[in-house]
């Protein structure tokens, strides 16, 4: 049975408050990093991006639309320009100048159908715009609200990490002056178990949090004062102190 004196098994409950510290903190870096609002809004902001892609889709398709219009309506006004000024230099038969009216009339009809084509594109394109303007707005304002939420996730991580860094530095320096043999018992019990070491407190293990049975009781208090005896259910290091009544 491996031995330390009582005194320095007593001081692992204070390597072992630290290294419970490092846990909590590690644990809570975790907790930190998974900000569940943060996910919430980065799914909303997913989503809303998608409307914004859709919406400036919509109005690019509109605008293209509104080229197209323009320019069929132009191309219209051109031949009618062109008749016209055939019609008004009355040249040509009276078949052809009255042949010459007609398809005029034809022009003019399809020029107004054209600009009534093009007047519902261009409100069309208006409502588009107005729509991607909206989803900008409600996508720059979610980005703004996740930049917020991630900048107090960041610096809460920061003072986590300098937290642990200090708490890491005190952990080193506490162990460096434990007794190879025991700080080894020690170090192998924490990395199996999850915990090092524990009180032995009325008869309860504070590692497992559990009374001990009798029989674990009877067998711990024959132990010599300098043996290190285990925790029956957590397998951790029970620290016996005389005034824990153990």
């Amino acid at each position: 049975m491996a031995k330390a004196p009582a005194s320095e098994q007593l001081r692992l409950l204070d390597l072992q408050a630290l290294d419970s510290k490092l846990v909590q903190l590690t644990r809570r870096a975790a907790a930190a990093a998974k900000n569940p609002d943060i996910e919430a809004l980065k799914e909303k902001l997913g989503a809303v991006e998608n409307d914004l892609v859709a919406a400036g889709t919509e109005a690019a398709d509109a605008e293209r639309d509104l080229k197209r219009s323009e320019n069929d309506v132009e191309m219209v006004q051109g031949r009618i320009e062109r008749d016209q000024k055939r019609l008004d230099s009355g040249v040509g038969t009276s078949k052809d100048l009255t042949a010459l009216q007609h398809e005029l009339e034809s022009l003019n009809k399809r020029r107004s159908d054209l600009e009534d084509v093009e007047l519902e594109v261009m409100e069309r394109l208006e409502a588009a715009n107005a729509r991607k303007e909206q989803v900008q707005q409600a996508r720059d304002a979610l980005r703004s609200e996740l930049d917020g939420l991630e900048q107090v996730r960041d610096q809460e991580l920061a003072a986590i990490e300098a937290e642990k860094a200090q708490v890491a530095g005190q952990r080193k320096e506490l162990a460096g002056t434990f007794e190879a043999s025991l700080l080894a018992v020690y170090e192998k019990t924490l990395a199996q178990r999850g915990i090092g070491a524990a009180r032995l407190f009325h008869g309860k293990s504070e590692g497992s949090g559990m009374q001990l049975s009798p029989g674990d009781l009877a067998e711990i208090r024959q132990a010599a004062e300098d043996a290190i005896v285990f925790c029956p259910d957590s397998g951790c290091i029970l620290v016996r102190s005389a005034e824990w009544s153990s």
